[in-house]
């Protein structure tokens, strides 16, 4: 088949990855100049398991037996925020997130980036292993129910005192604020840009068209196709699959769907490594500030806060100082703070419940694969795989159920 992808991002590349190897012929078309230059340009880096990921479960914090698991900590209103972010928080908090299949598919995907990984020896800044700091026993107490589900469904986790985790972390400041620690072994971690641009080169090698500053305009089903800015004429294909993030919502409205879509903002600062041993080895989450920490490289990365609004608003000077806190109470000394800093402020394109858009749709010819939220780089290379499974006609590995489109 002749199949065009809108995007990409960490999920477009993929994607195209995946329906390519199956031997279609394959055609991105993306708005920016290079790939995963949005969402996926500095994120958090963090693969599964997927429920430690900050910001990914949608509802309001519950004291109850059914939602004890909640690392929801709040979504700020920025500047800009208006009706359509408040609609939206509504609708989040009083949404349920599908956990199992979410975490199922997390494991999934990262069997999937670790076997391509492998299959083409892609250097991506992987790191294993995620420590779970706990700065008091309250917080431990609290977090119990979501590692017990956890270990239910096969992950493995390892609890610890501050002790046991400075040893994992030699690098952890001994006045750290830490009660105790959980490890996460079998945790991955990685660097989601580097992946996709090295993905991207290989497939552009191997025959996949790639088309840079390419605004997608709207979507036709029969004919299947899409009309570019600046383009006289439609560009048809057999099949259309949607990556877009952000953008989606804006191209399906027209189209009769619509997604409960919303860029959730968030923080990263990137900085020089200063001093290896007081770096951290694996990525650390700070769970009372909702916190990440890891190793890219040559590089720590430093990410959190969650914030409603417009893409132009200022940076809120609070959440970066939270960041700049957080790493110097964890690991002072392991980053380069005092020099040139790559600061970042990614919108999170996230559905209402927290899932993604998976899946075929009510017009002929559309698909979609958008809509991951925090989650999108921990999600990619199994949606991907999912979604050309779905596409050829085969039942996908592993269940997507309430994941589909339609659900909306």
């Amino acid at each position: 088949m002749k199949i065009a992808i809108v995007g990409a991002g960490i999920i477009g590349v993929t994607t195209a990855y995946e329906l390519a190897h199956d031997g279609h012929e394959v055609t991105v078309l993306e708005q920016r100049s290079a790939a995963a230059e949005e969402a996926s340009f500095a994120n958090a880096g963090l693969l599964s398991p997927y429920l430690t990921t900050p910001c990914t479960i949608a509802g309001k914090p519950s004291p109850t037996a059914q939602r004890p698991w909640h690392t929801h900590t709040g979504i700020r209103l920025a500047q800009g925020a208006g009706l359509h972010e408040l609609a939206w928080l509504w609708r989040w908090r009083r949404s349920h997130t599908p956990l199992s299949t979410l975490e199922s598919l997390a494991r999934y995907s990262r069997e999937r980036t670790q076997a391509i990984a492998a299959r083409h020896e892609l250097d991506f800044d992987a790191s294993t292993g995620r420590l779970l700091f706990f700065r008091t026993a309250r917080q431990r107490a609290q977090y119990q129910p979501l590692l017990d589900w956890m270990r239910e469904a096969g992950t493995a986790v390892q609890d610890m005192d501050a002790d046991a985790a400075r040893q994992v972390e030699p690098g952890l400041s001994p006045e750290a604020p830490l009660h105790s620690a959980v490890l996460l072994p079998h945790a991955v971690s990685g660097n989601c840009r580097l992946f996709a641009q090295i993905l991207r080169q290989g497939m552009q090698g191997a025959g996949v068209q790639f088309v840079f500053n390419a605004q997608v305009t709207s979507l036709s089903s029969q004919p299947t196709g899409i009309w570019v800015d600046g383009e006289p004429d439609m560009r048809r294909f057999d099949a259309v699959v949607v990556c877009a993030g952000a953008a989606s919502h804006t191209l399906l409205r027209p189209r009769g769907i619509r997604l409960p879509m919303a860029p959730v903002f968030g923080y990263s600062v990137s900085a020089p490594l200063r001093e290896a041993t007081h770096a951290p080895l694996t990525s650390a989450l700070d769970v009372q500030e909702q916190i990440t920490i890891t190793r890219q490289g040559q590089r720590v990365r430093i990410t959190g806060g969650a914030e409603l609004g417009s893409p132009q608003a200022a940076h809120h000077h609070a959440t970066l100082q939270k960041l700049y806190r957080a790493v110097n109470d964890w690991f002072p000394g392991g980053a380069q703070l005092s020099g040139p800093l790559q600061i970042w402020r990614g919108a999170r394109p996230t559905l209402a419940d927290g899932a993604p858009a998976l899946g075929s749709t009510a017009l002929p010819g559309i698909w979609l694969n958008t809509g991951h939220g925090a989650g999108g780089w921990a999600l990619a290379c199994g949606s991907a795989r999912a979604l050309a499974d779905m596409l050829g006609q085969r039942a996908p590995e592993i269940s997507v159920q309430g994941l589909e489109a339609q659900r909306f």
